[in-house]
């Protein structure tokens, strides 16, 4: 049976509904965290942890973030798997109330590094980075506040070209892509030409960072996560076999009390091929394994509800 095609104004009608469903989402959303900012910040944060942990069970990201948690842990319980989205919830509740308090919450002073709510590992990796200038790339997942790790950078002197995926909801990401610009110098949205900007600024010595923890479509390279098949963005990849640059892990843990921790790690080795040139689908392969790791280790920190495994069609 042949499949019609849409009409012009069946287009034109869903175009129509969806602005207007984008524009109801984010007042609502705005809305509320002009409430919240009106709050001290820990007031605030609880205020929003309440309200996502209503809300948010009650979505259709639910029942794809609980499908994604029996994927990864077929060995936990029911109950455990609905407490690991219990508390994702709870961390994209502070994580989206904190873009409005990013000036309180990222007060860090490398001279004087026990005066804040923001702890580092690998202050040493960040000093040879500011003394020794070379083109670098950092990559990290979406987990507790990875809006942290560029804000921290820029305490260092370096300059990181930030790449980031704007939100579906154009007026969300007008007002995320503000926030975030406030105390973040260069922001990339992955949108066509990106990778170009990226490959400017390792050819000026810069750094690079990147999250790689996203689904993507059938021209990825072909890895696993958690066990299971997924494509994977090969851009940082690509670009280190083109740079032979040294590539960084980095990731941010939510602590108790609003306090965070700031990991960044040594190079890692990038795999390369029996001609000595970067193997792509191994270099992917070797992020998702260091993601799949850090995702053990907190998994309440992750954001479940990515469609990692192109299942949703499924649910």
């Amino acid at each position: 049976m042949l499949q019609q095609t849409p009409s012009k104004f069946s287009i034109k009608l869903y175009n129509i509904a969806t602005n207007i469903r984008y524009r109801l989402e984010a007042s609502v959303a705005i809305s509320m965290l002009n409430l919240a900012r009106l709050l001290p910040v820990q007031t605030a944060l609880s205020f929003m942890d309440k309200i996502t942990g209503f809300v948010g069970p009650r979505t259709s990201r639910q029942k794809l973030a609980l499908k994604n948690v029996a994927l990864a842990f077929p060995e936990k319980s029911e109950e455990e798997r609905e407490e690991i989205v219990s508390q994702m919830w709870s961390n994209m509740s502070r994580l989206g109330a904190e873009y409005i308090f990013l000036d309180k919450i990222s007060k860090y002073d490398p001279e004087n590094p026990d005066n804040g709510n923001i702890e580092v590992i690998g202050t040493d990796i960040f000093l040879d980075l500011m003394e020794n200038p070379r083109p670098f790339i950092v990559f990290t997942m979406h987990a507790g506040n990875f809006e942290l790790l560029p804000i921290v950078s820029q305490k260092y002197g370096l300059s990181v070209s930030a790449l980031f995926r704007p939100p579906n909801n154009p007026y969300i990401a007008k007002k995320i892509f503000s926030a975030r610009g406030a105390h973040v110098d260069d922001l990339v949205p992955s949108t066509a030409g990106a990778a170009w900007t990226l490959a400017h600024k390792l050819d000026q010595n810069g750094g690079v960072g990147m999250l790689v923890d996203q689904k993507f479509d059938k021209r990825g390279a072909d890895t696993t996560f958690f066990g299971h098949k997924v494509r994977t963005n090969p851009l940082l990849a690509k670009l280190a076999r083109q740079y032979e640059c040294d590539v960084f892990p980095a990731r941010c843990i939510r602590l108790p009390e609003g306090r965070f921790r700031i990991e960044l790690e040594p190079a890692i080795d990038i795999p390369k091929n029996a001609d000595g040139v970067v193997d792509i689908n191994a270099t992917c392969q070797l992020l998702n394994d260091k993601v799949e790791d850090w995702v053990r280790e907190y998994p309440g920190q992750w954001q479940w509800f990515h469609d990692r495994w192109n299942i949703k069609h499924t649910l």
